[in-house]
């Protein structure tokens, strides 16, 4: 068994097929029980996690993604996050490949976003804001760029103004439309797409800056105690969901509200009943969408298996 390293797994999980391969998956669906999330004494430093994220299809193909989140790194000049993907074969239990979880996991994640667009964005949606800028943000711009043709421009906020401007000339250098907008407000009234991945732990985006036909793709504020939109966008929108057990189980954006009563469960869809046709898409030029990501067994394994039968 071979290891697969991050070049190889880019190159494997072009934009397209990757694409193909989730939306067959969220509409076939797989065994997914809840991560599995484990904390770690560290030494000095803040305590560590181990999450296992296990998923798999029967007689076909089981994985699980093993991740490390070390927030003390950042001190020691490491990356916080770090993770690995085991494939096996589902009829026997035989390894089939390890491949670098880092990776595949960016790839997955805008690639579920643009998923996501394809459904709920306006079908003329041109100009696109991301905001952030980090690994996560930099994939979701180009990952959208890549699967929406309409789009010609992208727009970078960052409350770094440094790594924004770093984004932009990144982004530039491989021929997108970026540019950096230094107010955030600006930014947002003219964007169709709005693309968040920032750890916020108050609401960036407010209600009454966003305009009628605006689809929102909440990335960011994975775990509790994180927020990026306010709760009268929130409940101003038609609310899609990679997967309602998650969102329920880490998503304040989704929780407090669902709380405080201005949204209810029977408001969140899950992306997979639109893959599946079950529920449709965009219902009119006007209605302001929102996926909400908190990240899926599912879409690793999507994704791994792409890369395994790629090669």
């Amino acid at each position: 068994m071979n290891f697969i390293d991050a070049p190889t797994v880019a190159q494997r999980l072009a934009t397209t097929p990757l694409l193909e391969a989730l939306a067959s998956m969220f509409a076939l669906g797989c065994n997914t029980p809840v991560r599995h999330a484990h904390t770690l004494s560290v030494p000095g430093a803040a305590d560590g996690s181990l999450l296992l994220m296990p998923s798999w299809q029967t007689g076909r193909y089981l994985g699980t993604k093993l991740v490390t989140v070390f927030p003390g790194n950042a001190a020691r000049g490491l990356a916080a996050v770090s993770a690995i993907y085991i494939l096996f074969d589902a009829t026997t239990g035989t390894p089939l490949a390890m491949m670098d979880g880092d990776e595949l996991t960016g790839r997955r994640t805008a690639a579920t976003s643009a998923l996501a667009a394809r459904h709920l964005a306006r079908a003329d949606a041109s100009s696109l804001l991301v905001i952030g800028s980090g690994r996560i943000a930099r994939e979701l711009a180009i990952t959208h760029w890549e699967a929406r043709p309409a789009l010609t421009r992208i727009a970078i906020w960052s409350r770094s103004t440094l790594r924004a401007q770093g984004l932009v000339a990144e982004l530039s250098a491989r021929g997108l439309p970026a540019q950096h907008v230094a107010d955030l407000r600006t930014g947002v009234a003219t964007a169709d797409l709005i693309s968040t991945a920032t750890l916020s732990t108050a609401p960036l985006l407010q209600r009454e800056w966003i305009r009628p036909g605006t689809h929102l793709d909440l990335v960011g504020a994975f775990r509790p105690g994180m927020r990026e939109a306010d709760d009268a966008l929130v409940a101003a929108s038609r609310i899609v969901c990679d997967t309602r057990e998650g969102v329920l189980a880490e998503a304040d954006d989704i929780r407090i509200p669902l709380a405080r009563g201005l949204v209810q469960r029977s408001d969140l869809q899950e992306l997979s009943a639109l893959c599946r046709g079950d529920t449709p898409g965009r219902r009119n030029a006007e209605e302001i969408t929102l996926f909400k990501s908190v990240g899926a067994a599912l879409e690793d394994l999507a994704a791994a298996i792409l890369v395994y039968e790629t090669a």
